[in-house]
């Protein structure tokens, strides 16, 4: 009778965040990813240089050094948008970031240009990372598994904890 009162299940879809390769994060070319010391998630090998909000939510912080940007969604999940490998040393060099803290996005909303033949000269990988940093708020969560996909398709989803 008092269903109304009941909240309800809220889910997170996560969308990748460029053109190119889906890949788990057991499979990212870096430990401490691939070990999920920093969260788990998924991570894409792109095709081109543009990088896109992986879930509807707001900017928290973008890094001095360009490299990575903070989401956190309306369920309180915080998400790291982490551009290429070991690119914090490059000093933000091949990175443009378009959006500012404590803008709304959505799945949609470009975050940035990353300038993969400036990654290619300087050795870098360009895969982009995606990480729950606080997975203490995460009741469920589905599996990304590796294969082609297009920016802003749907990933997984994530049952935040009540």
């Amino acid at each position: 009778m008092f269903n109304f009162l009941k909240k309800k299940n809220t889910v997170d879809a996560f969308h990748s965040v460029a053109n190119g390769t889906l890949i788990p994060m057991s499979s990212v070319e870096d430990q401490v990813f691939s070990a999920k010391m920093l969260g788990d998630g998924f991570a894409v090998r792109p095709t081109d240089n543009n990088v896109f909000a992986p879930v509807a939510g707001t900017v928290t912080s973008v890094f001095p050094t360009q490299h990575a940007i903070s989401i956190t969604t309306d369920s309180g999940l915080e998400v790291l948008v982490h551009m290429g490998l070991e690119t914090v040393a490059l000093d933000g060099v091949p990175f443009n970031v378009l959006v500012s803290e404590g803008q709304v996005v959505t799945p949609e909303t470009q975050l940035a240009t990353m300038d993969l033949e400036e990654l290619k000269k300087t050795e870098t990988l360009s895969t982009i990372v995606v990480a729950i940093t606080n997975m203490d708020k995460v009741a469920s969560m589905t599996d990304a598994t590796e294969q082609a996909i297009a920016a802003s398709a749907p990933v997984l989803e994530v049952t935040p904890t009540k």
